[in-house]
Protein backbone atom coordinates (compact mmCIF):
# COMPACT_ATOMS: atom_id res chain seq x y z
CA UNK A 1 0.00 0.00 0.00
CA UNK A 2 2.92 2.34 0.69
CA UNK A 3 4.41 2.11 -2.34
CA UNK A 4 1.14 2.41 -4.62
CA UNK A 5 0.96 5.55 -2.83
CA UNK A 6 4.06 6.68 -3.79
CA UNK A 7 4.06 5.89 -7.38
CA UNK A 8 0.91 7.86 -7.56
CA UNK A 9 1.88 10.77 -5.67
CA UNK A 10 5.18 10.87 -7.91
CA UNK A 11 3.49 10.14 -11.48
CA UNK A 12 1.10 12.80 -9.98
CA UNK A 13 4.07 15.66 -9.40
CA UNK A 14 5.52 14.54 -12.70
CA UNK A 15 2.53 15.04 -14.42
CA UNK A 16 1.96 18.73 -12.67
CA UNK A 17 5.76 19.10 -13.39
CA UNK A 18 5.62 18.45 -17.35
CA UNK A 19 2.33 20.48 -17.55
CA UNK A 20 3.88 23.50 -15.72
CA UNK A 21 6.93 23.71 -17.88
CA UNK A 22 5.01 22.51 -21.46
CA UNK A 23 2.85 25.60 -20.53
CA UNK A 24 5.57 28.04 -19.74
CA UNK A 25 7.35 26.68 -23.14
CA UNK A 26 4.17 27.30 -25.24
CA UNK A 27 3.58 31.07 -23.54
CA UNK A 28 7.30 31.81 -24.30
CA UNK A 29 7.47 31.06 -27.86
CA UNK A 30 3.87 31.51 -29.25
CA UNK A 31 3.57 35.10 -27.35
CA UNK A 32 3.25 37.35 -30.13
CA UNK A 33 6.21 39.82 -31.61
CA UNK A 34 5.30 43.01 -32.00
CA UNK A 35 7.01 44.74 -35.30
CA UNK A 36 7.30 47.99 -36.38
CA UNK A 37 6.24 49.32 -39.58
CA UNK A 38 6.91 53.12 -40.88
CA UNK A 39 4.58 54.44 -42.96
CA UNK A 40 3.68 57.90 -44.41
CA UNK A 41 1.81 60.07 -44.31
CA UNK A 42 -0.71 59.60 -41.49
CA UNK A 43 -3.56 59.09 -43.29
CA UNK A 44 -2.68 58.38 -46.65
CA UNK A 45 -3.27 55.14 -48.63
CA UNK A 46 -0.44 53.11 -47.14
CA UNK A 47 -1.30 54.25 -43.39
CA UNK A 48 -4.61 53.01 -43.87
CA UNK A 49 -3.16 49.54 -45.17
CA UNK A 50 -0.77 49.59 -42.58
CA UNK A 51 -3.24 49.95 -39.55
CA UNK A 52 -5.86 47.91 -41.42
CA UNK A 53 -2.93 45.13 -41.55
CA UNK A 54 -2.27 45.19 -37.69
CA UNK A 55 -6.04 45.33 -37.26
CA UNK A 56 -6.49 41.95 -38.81
CA UNK A 57 -3.15 40.72 -37.30
CA UNK A 58 -4.86 41.23 -33.54
CA UNK A 59 -8.15 39.84 -34.82
CA UNK A 60 -6.64 36.77 -36.36
CA UNK A 61 -4.54 36.00 -33.00
CA UNK A 62 -1.24 36.00 -35.18
CA UNK A 63 1.86 35.24 -33.60
CA UNK A 64 2.68 38.85 -34.81
CA UNK A 65 1.50 42.03 -33.92
CA UNK A 66 2.33 45.85 -35.75
CA UNK A 67 3.03 49.11 -34.37
CA UNK A 68 2.44 52.02 -36.99
CA UNK A 69 4.99 54.69 -37.07
CA UNK A 70 3.49 57.61 -39.10
CA UNK A 71 6.08 59.74 -40.85
CA UNK A 72 5.86 62.64 -42.65
CA UNK A 73 6.54 61.63 -46.07
CA UNK A 74 7.48 58.23 -48.08
CA UNK A 75 11.08 59.18 -48.34
CA UNK A 76 11.19 59.19 -44.16
CA UNK A 77 9.49 56.03 -43.81
CA UNK A 78 12.16 54.74 -45.89
CA UNK A 79 14.54 56.30 -44.14
CA UNK A 80 13.71 54.93 -40.61
CA UNK A 81 14.07 51.49 -42.46
CA UNK A 82 17.33 52.17 -43.47
CA UNK A 83 18.60 53.39 -39.98
CA UNK A 84 17.01 49.95 -38.68
CA UNK A 85 14.59 52.01 -36.30
CA UNK A 86 12.02 50.07 -37.87
CA UNK A 87 11.27 46.60 -39.19
CA UNK A 88 9.16 47.10 -42.13
CA UNK A 89 7.97 49.62 -44.65
CA UNK A 90 6.51 50.26 -47.87
CA UNK A 91 8.75 51.21 -50.80
CA UNK A 92 8.31 52.37 -54.20
CA UNK A 93 10.97 50.58 -56.36
CA UNK A 94 12.91 54.12 -57.09
CA UNK A 95 13.57 54.55 -53.74
CA UNK A 96 17.20 53.79 -52.74
CA UNK A 97 16.73 50.08 -51.38
CA UNK A 98 18.81 49.20 -48.24
CA UNK A 99 20.86 45.57 -48.52
CA UNK A 100 18.84 44.08 -45.45
CA UNK A 101 15.31 44.91 -46.76
CA UNK A 102 13.61 41.77 -48.53
CA UNK A 103 10.24 41.72 -49.99
CA UNK A 104 7.08 40.33 -48.76
CA UNK A 105 4.43 41.58 -51.32
CA UNK A 106 3.66 43.65 -54.48
CA UNK A 107 0.87 45.88 -52.70
CA UNK A 108 0.42 47.91 -56.18
CA UNK A 109 1.85 48.57 -59.36
CA UNK A 110 1.77 52.73 -60.31
CA UNK A 111 1.79 53.61 -63.70
CA UNK A 112 3.50 56.34 -65.75
CA UNK A 113 0.85 58.09 -67.77
CA UNK A 114 1.75 60.75 -70.42
CA UNK A 115 -1.12 62.95 -71.15
CA UNK A 116 -1.61 65.12 -74.22
CA UNK A 117 -4.50 67.06 -75.35
CA UNK A 118 -6.58 65.45 -78.39
CA UNK A 119 -5.12 67.66 -81.11
CA UNK A 120 -1.09 67.55 -80.29
CA UNK A 121 1.98 68.26 -82.30
CA UNK A 122 3.40 65.42 -79.57
CA UNK A 123 2.77 62.07 -81.05
CA UNK A 124 5.29 60.02 -79.19
CA UNK A 125 7.39 60.53 -76.07
CA UNK A 126 10.22 61.28 -78.65
CA UNK A 127 8.54 64.12 -79.62
CA UNK A 128 9.10 65.95 -75.67
CA UNK A 129 12.22 67.13 -76.57
CA UNK A 130 12.06 71.13 -75.97
CA UNK A 131 8.27 70.74 -74.91
CA UNK A 132 7.00 72.26 -71.64
CA UNK A 133 6.27 69.09 -69.05
CA UNK A 134 4.26 69.11 -66.14
CA UNK A 135 5.01 66.38 -63.73
CA UNK A 136 2.06 65.79 -60.45
CA UNK A 137 3.83 65.48 -57.33
CA UNK A 138 4.24 66.15 -53.79
CA UNK A 139 7.79 66.04 -53.68
CA UNK A 140 10.63 65.97 -56.13
CA UNK A 141 10.46 61.71 -56.73
CA UNK A 142 8.22 61.83 -59.46
CA UNK A 143 10.41 63.99 -61.39
CA UNK A 144 13.31 62.09 -60.88
CA UNK A 145 11.24 59.01 -62.68
CA UNK A 146 10.40 61.12 -65.09
CA UNK A 147 14.07 62.50 -65.90
CA UNK A 148 15.36 58.82 -66.15
CA UNK A 149 12.51 58.06 -68.82
CA UNK A 150 13.45 60.97 -70.92
CA UNK A 151 17.67 60.47 -70.26
CA UNK A 152 16.71 56.85 -71.74
CA UNK A 153 15.87 58.83 -75.61
CA UNK A 154 18.47 61.93 -74.53
CA UNK A 155 15.62 64.43 -74.09
CA UNK A 156 16.43 66.75 -71.13
CA UNK A 157 19.64 67.90 -71.49
CA UNK A 158 20.52 71.58 -71.49
CA UNK A 159 20.77 71.79 -75.07
CA UNK A 160 17.36 70.00 -76.00
CA UNK A 161 15.54 73.30 -73.83
CA UNK A 162 13.09 70.72 -72.19
CA UNK A 163 11.30 72.74 -69.74
CA UNK A 164 10.01 70.26 -66.67
CA UNK A 165 8.25 71.47 -63.36
CA UNK A 166 6.84 69.24 -60.39
CA UNK A 167 3.00 70.84 -59.25
CA UNK A 168 1.02 69.87 -57.07
CA UNK A 169 -0.93 65.87 -57.65
CA UNK A 170 -4.49 67.67 -57.37
CA UNK A 171 -3.76 70.23 -59.72
CA UNK A 172 -6.80 69.72 -62.55
CA UNK A 173 -4.78 68.44 -65.82
CA UNK A 174 -6.86 70.09 -68.63
CA UNK A 175 -5.74 73.40 -66.87
CA UNK A 176 -2.51 72.82 -67.26
CA UNK A 177 -2.71 71.66 -71.01
CA UNK A 178 -4.75 74.93 -71.46
CA UNK A 179 -4.26 78.13 -69.55
CA UNK A 180 -0.99 76.65 -68.16
CA UNK A 181 0.65 76.11 -71.25
CA UNK A 182 2.74 72.89 -70.87
CA UNK A 183 2.42 70.89 -73.66
CA UNK A 184 2.19 67.51 -71.65
CA UNK A 185 1.41 66.12 -67.88
CA UNK A 186 3.35 63.25 -66.70
CA UNK A 187 1.69 61.64 -64.04
CA UNK A 188 1.99 58.09 -62.13
CA UNK A 189 -1.29 56.80 -60.42
CA UNK A 190 -1.54 53.54 -58.76
CA UNK A 191 -3.73 50.82 -61.28
CA UNK A 192 -6.42 50.45 -58.93
CA UNK A 193 -7.29 54.61 -58.64
CA UNK A 194 -6.90 54.10 -62.82
CA UNK A 195 -9.35 51.55 -62.75
CA UNK A 196 -12.05 52.72 -60.23
CA UNK A 197 -11.73 56.38 -60.82
CA UNK A 198 -14.00 58.37 -62.74
CA UNK A 199 -11.58 61.41 -62.86
CA UNK A 200 -10.18 60.53 -66.35
CA UNK A 201 -13.38 60.28 -67.72
CA UNK A 202 -14.77 63.61 -66.51
CA UNK A 203 -11.53 64.93 -68.16
CA UNK A 204 -12.20 63.59 -71.32
CA UNK A 205 -15.14 64.89 -70.98
CA UNK A 206 -14.51 68.51 -70.78
CA UNK A 207 -11.56 68.44 -72.97
CA UNK A 208 -13.45 66.53 -75.81
CA UNK A 209 -11.01 63.73 -75.46
CA UNK A 210 -7.62 63.70 -74.44
CA UNK A 211 -3.81 61.65 -76.35
CA UNK A 212 -2.54 58.65 -73.97
CA UNK A 213 1.17 58.07 -75.30
CA UNK A 214 2.99 54.96 -74.29
CA UNK A 215 6.05 53.99 -73.72
CA UNK A 216 7.33 51.52 -76.88
CA UNK A 217 10.24 50.67 -75.66
CA UNK A 218 9.30 49.63 -72.06
CA UNK A 219 10.69 46.03 -71.93
CA UNK A 220 14.31 47.55 -72.67
CA UNK A 221 13.65 50.67 -70.28
CA UNK A 222 13.16 47.58 -67.71
CA UNK A 223 16.35 45.87 -68.64
CA UNK A 224 18.35 49.66 -68.50
CA UNK A 225 16.76 51.59 -65.42
CA UNK A 226 16.40 49.65 -61.75
CA UNK A 227 13.13 49.69 -60.64
CA UNK A 228 10.89 50.69 -63.77
CA UNK A 229 9.15 47.95 -65.05
CA UNK A 230 7.69 46.80 -68.38
CA UNK A 231 3.68 47.78 -68.14
CA UNK A 232 0.25 47.52 -70.04
CA UNK A 233 -2.56 49.59 -70.04
CA UNK A 234 -5.30 48.01 -71.04
CA UNK A 235 -7.91 49.52 -74.15
CA UNK A 236 -10.43 51.40 -72.65
CA UNK A 237 -8.64 51.79 -68.96
CA UNK A 238 -8.85 55.75 -68.48
CA UNK A 239 -12.26 56.34 -70.13
CA UNK A 240 -14.71 54.27 -72.41
CA UNK A 241 -16.30 57.10 -73.90
CA UNK A 242 -14.06 58.59 -75.83
CA UNK A 243 -12.29 55.07 -75.49
CA UNK A 244 -9.07 55.79 -74.15
CA UNK A 245 -6.80 54.39 -74.68
CA UNK A 246 -8.16 52.97 -78.27
CA UNK A 247 -6.15 49.92 -77.76
CA UNK A 248 -4.18 47.99 -75.68
CA UNK A 249 -0.71 50.50 -74.99
CA UNK A 250 2.67 49.98 -73.73
CA UNK A 251 4.24 51.72 -70.52
CA UNK A 252 6.03 51.63 -67.94
CA UNK A 253 5.34 51.31 -64.19
CA UNK A 254 6.24 51.72 -60.57
CA UNK A 255 5.89 49.09 -58.06
CA UNK A 256 5.20 49.64 -54.06
CA UNK A 257 6.37 47.02 -51.90
CA UNK A 258 5.63 46.02 -48.56
CA UNK A 259 9.41 44.99 -47.23
CA UNK A 260 11.35 43.81 -44.21
CA UNK A 261 14.47 43.62 -42.76
CA UNK A 262 16.41 40.62 -44.05
CA UNK A 263 16.94 39.44 -40.04
CA UNK A 264 13.07 38.68 -39.20
CA UNK A 265 12.12 35.08 -38.74
CA UNK A 266 11.10 33.06 -41.81
CA UNK A 267 7.84 32.11 -39.50
CA UNK A 268 6.77 36.23 -38.70
CA UNK A 269 7.27 36.70 -42.25
CA UNK A 270 4.72 33.69 -42.83
CA UNK A 271 2.37 34.82 -40.55
CA UNK A 272 2.56 38.24 -42.09
CA UNK A 273 1.99 37.11 -45.40
CA UNK A 274 -1.00 34.55 -44.88
CA UNK A 275 -2.79 37.17 -43.05
CA UNK A 276 -2.27 39.58 -45.80
CA UNK A 277 -3.44 36.63 -48.32
CA UNK A 278 -6.52 35.48 -46.75
CA UNK A 279 -7.75 39.28 -46.31
CA UNK A 280 -6.87 40.64 -49.22
CA UNK A 281 -10.66 42.57 -50.20
CA UNK A 282 -10.28 43.78 -46.03
CA UNK A 283 -6.85 45.15 -46.98
CA UNK A 284 -7.93 47.74 -50.03
CA UNK A 285 -8.72 51.15 -49.47
CA UNK A 286 -11.56 52.14 -51.51
CA UNK A 287 -10.79 49.92 -54.03
CA UNK A 288 -8.23 52.52 -55.14
CA UNK A 289 -4.92 51.04 -53.01
CA UNK A 290 -4.12 47.65 -52.55
CA UNK A 291 -6.57 45.48 -54.91
CA UNK A 292 -3.80 43.92 -56.62
CA UNK A 293 -1.65 42.31 -54.20
CA UNK A 294 0.37 39.97 -55.22
CA UNK A 295 3.83 37.74 -54.23
CA UNK A 296 7.02 39.37 -54.73
CA UNK A 297 9.13 38.34 -57.73
CA UNK A 298 11.34 35.05 -56.22
CA UNK A 299 13.93 35.50 -58.85
CA UNK A 300 17.14 35.82 -57.53
CA UNK A 301 17.87 38.62 -59.70
CA UNK A 302 14.84 40.50 -58.43
CA UNK A 303 15.72 44.15 -57.63
CA UNK A 304 14.68 43.22 -53.85
CA UNK A 305 15.32 39.83 -53.23
CA UNK A 306 12.17 38.29 -51.45
CA UNK A 307 12.44 37.28 -47.81
CA UNK A 308 13.10 33.47 -47.20
CA UNK A 309 9.98 33.27 -45.12
CA UNK A 310 7.87 34.59 -48.43
CA UNK A 311 9.20 32.19 -50.52
CA UNK A 312 8.00 29.36 -48.58
CA UNK A 313 4.41 30.54 -48.26
CA UNK A 314 4.88 31.51 -52.23
CA UNK A 315 5.66 27.71 -53.25
CA UNK A 316 3.27 26.25 -50.77
CA UNK A 317 6.69 24.89 -48.47
CA UNK A 318 5.06 27.27 -45.65
CA UNK A 319 5.96 25.77 -42.52
CA UNK A 320 3.54 23.07 -41.50
CA UNK A 321 2.00 23.25 -37.55
CA UNK A 322 4.93 20.39 -36.72
CA UNK A 323 7.55 22.44 -38.10
CA UNK A 324 6.12 25.66 -37.08
CA UNK A 325 6.01 24.37 -32.89
CA UNK A 326 8.98 22.41 -33.82
CA UNK A 327 11.03 23.96 -30.82
CA UNK A 328 8.26 23.80 -28.24
CA UNK A 329 7.76 19.75 -29.31
CA UNK A 330 11.51 18.83 -29.18
CA UNK A 331 12.15 21.24 -25.97
CA UNK A 332 8.62 19.03 -24.82
CA UNK A 333 9.78 16.01 -25.69
CA UNK A 334 13.32 16.82 -24.14
CA UNK A 335 11.59 18.25 -20.74
CA UNK A 336 9.59 15.60 -20.49
CA UNK A 337 12.34 13.04 -21.09
CA UNK A 338 14.49 14.53 -18.17
CA UNK A 339 11.72 14.97 -15.93
CA UNK A 340 10.49 11.08 -16.59
CA UNK A 341 14.22 10.38 -16.14
CA UNK A 342 14.13 11.93 -12.88
CA UNK A 343 11.10 10.66 -11.94
CA UNK A 344 11.45 6.88 -12.78
CA UNK A 345 15.35 7.65 -10.95
CA UNK A 346 13.37 9.00 -7.74
CA UNK A 347 10.81 6.69 -7.85
CA UNK A 348 13.39 3.52 -7.62
CA UNK A 349 15.15 5.33 -5.00
CA UNK A 350 12.06 5.62 -2.77
CA UNK A 351 10.42 2.64 -3.41
CA UNK A 352 13.03 0.32 -4.11
CA UNK A 353 13.44 -2.68 -1.33
CA UNK A 354 16.91 -3.64 -0.38
CA UNK A 355 17.10 -7.23 0.00
CA UNK A 356 18.02 -8.07 3.57
CA UNK A 357 21.20 -10.60 4.16
CA UNK A 358 19.98 -13.95 5.91
CA UNK A 359 22.18 -12.74 8.92
CA UNK A 360 19.96 -10.12 9.48
CA UNK A 361 17.20 -12.45 10.56
CA UNK A 362 19.31 -14.27 13.32
CA UNK A 363 19.13 -11.49 16.01
CA UNK A 364 14.82 -12.83 15.34
CA UNK A 365 16.17 -16.59 15.66
CA UNK A 366 17.90 -15.68 19.05
CA UNK A 367 15.47 -14.08 20.42
CA UNK A 368 12.76 -16.63 20.06
CA UNK A 369 15.88 -18.77 21.61
CA UNK A 370 15.75 -16.52 24.97
CA UNK A 371 11.92 -17.49 24.84
CA UNK A 372 12.64 -20.96 24.58
CA UNK A 373 14.85 -20.73 27.50
CA UNK A 374 12.61 -19.52 29.74
CA UNK A 375 9.59 -21.18 28.81
CA UNK A 376 7.31 -22.16 31.57
CA UNK A 377 4.99 -24.89 30.42
CA UNK A 378 4.42 -26.56 26.78
CA UNK A 379 2.19 -24.22 25.52
CA UNK A 380 5.06 -21.74 25.68
CA UNK A 381 6.99 -23.96 23.70
CA UNK A 382 4.54 -24.26 21.13
CA UNK A 383 4.26 -20.46 20.56
CA UNK A 384 8.11 -20.43 20.30
CA UNK A 385 8.61 -23.16 17.84
CA UNK A 386 5.48 -21.45 15.80
CA UNK A 387 7.56 -18.25 15.60
CA UNK A 388 10.59 -20.16 15.32
CA UNK A 389 8.88 -21.79 11.92
CA UNK A 390 7.31 -18.35 10.48
CA UNK A 391 10.80 -16.84 10.76
CA UNK A 392 12.00 -19.74 8.68
CA UNK A 393 8.90 -19.45 5.85
CA UNK A 394 9.80 -15.76 5.51
CA UNK A 395 13.85 -16.46 5.40
CA UNK A 396 13.06 -19.12 2.67
CA UNK A 397 9.98 -16.76 0.30
CA UNK A 398 12.48 -14.00 0.45
CA UNK A 399 15.21 -16.15 -1.02
CA UNK A 400 13.19 -16.82 -3.33
CA UNK A 401 11.72 -13.76 -4.55
CA UNK A 402 14.75 -11.55 -3.82
CA UNK A 403 13.57 -9.74 -0.70
CA UNK A 404 16.55 -11.63 1.51
CA UNK A 405 19.75 -12.31 -0.21
CA UNK A 406 21.97 -15.39 0.58
CA UNK A 407 24.40 -13.32 2.62
CA UNK A 408 24.90 -14.65 5.73
CA UNK A 409 22.77 -17.72 5.35
CA UNK A 410 25.06 -20.04 7.11
CA UNK A 411 25.05 -18.05 10.11
CA UNK A 412 21.39 -17.86 9.64
CA UNK A 413 21.37 -21.58 9.48
CA UNK A 414 23.69 -22.66 12.42
CA UNK A 415 21.61 -19.69 14.79
CA UNK A 416 18.40 -21.69 13.29
CA UNK A 417 19.64 -24.90 14.20
CA UNK A 418 20.45 -23.68 17.65
CA UNK A 419 17.30 -22.77 18.71
CA UNK A 420 15.68 -26.00 17.55
CA UNK A 421 18.18 -27.77 19.94
CA UNK A 422 17.72 -25.24 22.78
CA UNK A 423 13.90 -26.26 22.15
CA UNK A 424 13.97 -30.03 22.10
CA UNK A 425 16.42 -30.08 24.82
CA UNK A 426 13.79 -27.65 26.92
CA UNK A 427 10.59 -29.69 25.85
CA UNK A 428 12.73 -33.19 27.16
CA UNK A 429 13.43 -31.23 30.04
CA UNK A 430 10.11 -30.67 30.99
CA UNK A 431 8.70 -34.30 30.76
CA UNK A 432 11.70 -35.39 32.83
CA UNK A 433 13.95 -36.92 30.08
CA UNK A 434 17.31 -36.80 29.61
CA UNK A 435 18.14 -34.58 26.73
CA UNK A 436 18.79 -36.26 23.38
CA UNK A 437 22.60 -36.68 22.05
CA UNK A 438 23.19 -33.65 19.72
CA UNK A 439 25.49 -36.09 17.72
CA UNK A 440 23.78 -39.93 17.16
Amino acid sequence: MRNRTQIMLLLIGTAILTALIVTLATVWFTQPETLTIAVGPSGGVEYQFAEKLAGLLAQNHASVRLSVLPQDGPVMAANRLVRREADLAILRTDTKIPSHARAIVILEPDMVLLIGPHVSKVKSIGDLAGKKIAVLGDDGRNEAVVRHILSFYEIGTPKARTIMQTVPTASPIDSLLTMGGFDIVIAIEPLSRIAKTSDFGDLSTRMGGFSLYGIGESKAMQLRIPGLFAETINAGLLSESPRTPDDDLDTVGLERLLVVRGKVADSKVGELMRVIFENKGELSIDQTFATAIEPPDLEKDALIPAHPGASQYVEDEEKTFVDRYSDIIYLTMSVGSIIGSLGLATFTAVTRVRPRRASERTDDVLAVTDKIKVAETPFDLDLAETELEDILKQVLRGLKDGTVSANGLDAFRLCYEHAREALNRRRHSMSGQPPPHPFP
